[in-house]
Parts: C-alpha cells; sequence; structure tokens
C-alpha cells in the first residue's frame, strides 16, 4: 500500500498526551526549533498550501498537531523550540509534553528532525539526536532552506554533517520553496512508516 500524503487531513490538536488521538497504528513526528520550517515541509509533502499553519513569528506553534494519513498513518508537527516569545512557565510545560510524547507514544515510528541549513546542530538538535540514539528510535534530518545557499556549500554542509552523524540516522537537503528534496522525503517516510 502507498502512503498518499495528499489525502492527509488535520485530525487533532493536543496540549497534553491524555489529549492525542488513540495511540494505535504508526506515526512520525516532525520537530526542530523555531523557525526551523515544520510547517512549511508538512505543507510542501502534502500538496496543501495550507495545512500545517505557518508563522513569522517563531514559536507559535505551541500545540501538538496530528494529521491523519490514513486509518493507520498519521504525521504529527511538534511544537518549535527556541527563541519563542513565551513566559518560562509555558516553555517549560511545552518541554514536559514533549518529552512525555516522545518517551510514552507507542505509535510514534520515527522522527523528522528540521534544521535551518544555515543554522545546523544547535543544543535541541544535538540532545534530540542523543536522544534518538539511546532509545534507538529512527531519526532524519531535513536540511531546510537549502536554497538559501549556493549548491557547493549546501553539499559542503551536507557532507559535513554526514561525518558526525551516528550511523543510523539519515541527512538529507530540503526546500519546500524550490522543491528540493521531496522524492527522498516521502521515500524515507515510507521506510519509517514500514512501507519502503
Amino acid at each position: 500500500m502507498s502512503i498518499l500524503f495528499q489525502n492527509a487531513r488535520f485530525l487533532k490538536s493536543a496540549a497534553t498526551l491524555t489529549d492525542c488521538p488513540a495511540d494505535i497504528g504508526a506515526e512520525i513526528a516532525f520537530c526542530g526549533r523555531s523557525n526551523a520550517g515544520k510547517s512549511s515541509a508538512i505543507n510542501r509533502l502534502t500538496g496543501q498550501s495550507k495545512l500545517a499553519r505557518t508563522s513569522k513569528t517563531p514559536g507559535r506553534t505551541q500545540l501538538i498537531n496530528f494529521f491523519q494519513l490514513s486509518n493507520q498513518y498519521r504525521i504529527v508537527d511538534l511544537p518549535g523550540f527556541g527563541f519563542a516569545r513565551v513566559p518560562k512557565k509555558v516553555k517549560a510545560e511545552w518541554h514536559n509534553n514533549l518529552d512525555i510524547y516522545l518517551r510514552e507514544r507507542v505509535s510514534l515510528k520515527g522522527i523528522v528532525l528540521l534544521m535551518d541549513i544555515r543554522h545546523p546542530l544547535k543544543k535541541f538538535d544535538n540532545i534530540l539526536i542523543q536522544w534518538c540514539e539511546a532509545t534507538h528510535t529512527p531519526l532524519h534530518i531535513l536540511l531546510t532552506k537549502a536554497d538559501k545557499l549556493k549548491r557547493g556549500a549546501q553539499s559542503n554542509i551536507l557532507l559535513s554533517l554526514s561525518k558526525t552523524l551516528p550511523e543510523e540516522v539519515s541527512v538529507q537537503l530540503f526546500s519546500a520553496t524550490k522543491n528540493i528534496g521531496l522524492e527522498t522525503l516521502t521515500a524515507r517516510l515510507a521506510i519509517l512508516f514500514g512501507e519502503g
């Protein structure tokens, strides 16, 4: 069965793990720092320009947003991390909810970590990579906004990053605006869902 990403529809938003949909089937979570381009990547993947809400203000995505692909498959947009303009108490609550989701969600089959290619491997990125390695959670990295750099610079960063990452972590170039890397991403997601 091929996964029809264009059939994606918004399922629900959850503030806590108890608000999440039933923990059955398989889901892949998209996460990254604020402004890494999660919503844009999900919109490009599904071919729906307004499915995931994009914002010019980093950190607007405060809830865990679920999108249904089929009866058994979902993609998840996790809250952005970094310089969100919110009180520390609220930020701590986000971190706690994300931690619980990552540790306890049985249907979580893999993570797509998005990093702006111009600012890769920030503190949050390294923490998540280490967590995935320790828990044997499959991880795929998207170096977003690749169109902002020339081809040679893109290749250098991709090669450099590939050498520093654990062997089981996959990484690719991606640009939602220029449609770079979409086929690679869909193929990787199929593998994570167990369809590849």
